[in-house]
């Protein structure tokens, strides 16, 4: 949860009452209340892709509906500002395009507010004609084995939140002494945290990775990488974007074994055409290096590779018990073929010896409130389109909505789905906006009574303001703030 303002205090939730408020007061969504009465009162839980597109939709798409968007952080954008890679600033350029959309007139922007904790699903529900939970996958994968929580393990999750200035991760302080790393998954993010172990400092100094990230990648001792996968080298799920950074990364080589890939051209022709062009640049990997290629491998001092068909199966701990040594991996094969190759154990095991342990095999979402249906085993609200199962009026977005999966193109998609899913609702009148509703009104009186500060988008602005100063000096994109304490007290000025 975001930290709060210290020396406030909380009274216990109370019902929501809907005032009548004196025509000289009325501002804003007030004013829009009182004049429109079917306007639509929309609200968002969580600020990250999911949300804003989903916003930006329905903003568009009715021009009298108010959508206010809930953040339980200070700051706004979710994994586009935490989870993007630092050296990706092209994937960040989407926060222009969000921050039309909060500067709309019919959308707010409240951050700083935790749903579920400063207030309810039920409270949200009492306030507006429908409420969207985009709040997306919150959570980390935990392995399930053995020393999996022993010094020097640590979810891709934590240390890319970490690096990426996540309040929550700033004092992760991971230790970069071992000369091997291995991370457990064959995903984006496993390339990302490579490529940031790896990267030359130079690199990365001109990027918005944080300032105290910087100085542990300076003093790191890591040369070697290895990214495990269960299965084999048709099952990778990394783009080839990625891959193409990986192979052309400044000071590092790859060392992928050749016979890891034997026979993969004999059904190159058969494979769709996005996995066909991953498995050409695979395939090229491994082919010997022409003499300026050779030359420049030859020079270099880090590397990295990917191991196939092994499965963690324990951390080794060192002698001292607490701290890993190593990891067990099982030996796999396959059964089946293609997207739907199962990798079963053989039997036989491996180990890698190594200080540093990422797991990077995927995140979950959480429930937000008993009351909100929630699947775990699939870590999703069930729903129908957006629509949550027997819940009128309350719908869903985004990785809650669908799982962890797909890039920021692939929630857009599906968060315009769920909009207009809401917008069929009103136009039919399965969502009944007729009868008036106080919106943000109502709940910036909850909060004020429980001692929260909220913050607005135009907050968030002075925030956004000092953050690229201290950047600018040291030439780099931004310096984020990592307290939400600072955030907070930058906010109020």
């Amino acid at each position: 949860m975001a930290a709060r303002c210290g020396g406030m205090w909380r009274l216990p939730r109370c019902p929501l009452l809907i005032r009548t408020v004196p025509a000289a007061r009325r501002t804003g969504s007030e004013r829009r209340l009182s004049s429109k009465p079917q306007t639509p009162q929309i609200c968002i839980v969580g600020s990250g892709p999911a949300g804003f597109y989903t916003a930006q939709h329905l903003l568009k798409h009715h021009t009298q509906a108010v959508v206010d968007i809930y953040e339980k952080l200070p700051v706004p954008f979710g994994l586009v500002r935490f989870g993007v890679a630092p050296d990706h600033p092209e994937v960040k350029n989407v926060i222009n395009t969000f921050t039309q959309t909060a500067r709309s007139e019919r959308c707010n922007f409240i951050g700083n507010v935790t749903v579920g904790a400063d207030v309810t699903v039920e409270e949200l529900q009492r306030a507006y004609h429908a409420v969207v939970l985009s709040y997306g996958a919150e959570d980390k994968r935990e392995l399930g084995i053995p020393g999996e929580q022993l010094q020097g393990v640590y979810s891709a999750r934590d240390f890319v939140g970490w690096y990426n200035g996540l309040p929550d991760n700033r004092h992760l302080f991971p230790d970069l002494s071992s000369e091997t790393a291995v991370i457990l998954g064959q995903g984006n993010v496993a390339l990302d945290i490579a490529r940031m172990l790896l990267s030359p400092l130079e690199l990365l100094r001109k990027t918005d990775v944080t300032e105290p990230s910087l100085e542990a990648l300076s003093q790191s001792r890591v040369k070697k990488v290895w990214l495990i996968g269960r299965r084999g080298p048709l099952q990778v799920a990394f783009t080839i974007k990625e891959l193409r950074e990986m192979l052309n990364l400044p000071g590092t080589r790859p060392v992928n074994d050749p016979s890891d890939f034997q026979g993969l051209g004999d059904v190159l022709k058969d494979l769709p055409r996005p996995r066909k062009r991953l498995t050409e640049l695979l395939l090229k990997s491994v082919e010997p290096p022409g003499e300026k290629e050779a030359a420049r491998r030859a020079q270099c001092q880090r590397e990295w590779g990917l191991r196939f068909l092994r499965s963690p199966v324990a951390v080794i701990p060192g002698d001292d018990g607490k701290r890993a040594a190593g990891v067990r991996l099982s030996v796999t094969r396959l059964e089946g073929s293609g997207d739907k190759a199962v990798a079963v154990p053989t039997g036989e095991t491996e180990d890698i010896p190594c200080g540093l342990i990422l797991s990077s095999i995927g995140y979950r979402s959480v429930p937000i409130c008993p009351d909100v249906p929630f699947l775990p085993k699939q870590g999703i609200i069930p729903n129908t389109m957006g629509r949550v199962h027997g819940a009128p009026g309350l719908y869903c977005s985004g990785w809650v909505k669908r799982g962890p999966t797909g890039v920021i193109t692939t929630t857009m998609t599906d968060s315009f789905d769920t909009a207009q899913a809401l917008l069929e609702d009103v136009k039919s009148g399965a969502l009944n906006s007729s009868d008036p509703r106080a919106g943000a009104s109502a709940i910036r009186e909850l909060l004020l009574l429980r001692g929260v500060q909220s913050v607005s988008f135009s907050d968030w602005e002075k925030i956004d303001a000092v953050e690229t100063a201290q950047g600018e000096k040291v030439g780099k994109p931004r310096e984020k703030i990592l307290d939400t304490e600072e955030m907070l007290q930058v906010a109020s000025r």
